[in-house]
């Protein structure tokens, strides 16, 4: 199985932009889709976006289409989520995920799970 550590979160301002990343350690990276979901107090967890293990798929939710990519660096085993024209409805925790295929981090069918990371966006 494979350990996921995510750095990154932190304050910012609307308009402002973040790039999470996300570690992967234990097995062959390049095996997993990897993926994004977060988490706002009170609510449920939700799909972000997710890239295939080759990289040459992705996919995003309707909330971030045109303001986040989501990209990955197999030499590095680093999956990475960039974040741009935030606002404070993006306010999260912000978890990172790995599976075989990249539909299945899309129906939250996840093998593994990162430990989450803050991100808080000021008006």
């Amino acid at each position: 199985q494979v350990q996921l550590v995510e750095s990154g979160g932190g304050l910012v301002q609307a308009g402002g932009s973040l790039r999470l990343s996300c570690a992967a350690s234990g097995r062959t990276f390049s095996s997993y889709a990897m993926g994004w979901f977060r988490q706002a107090p009170g609510k449920d967890r939700y799909f972000v976006a997710a890239i295939s293990g080759s990289g040459d798929s992705t996919s995003y939710g309707d909330s971030v289409k045109g303001r986040f990519t989501i990209s990955r660096d197999g030499a590095k085993s680093t999956v990475y989520l960039q974040m741009n024209s935030l606002s404070p409805e993006d306010t999260a925790v912000y978890y990172c995920a790995a599976a075989f295929f990249l539909r299945e981090i899309r129906f939250g069918s996840v093998a593994s799970w990162g430990q989450g990371t803050q991100v808080t966006v000021s008006a």
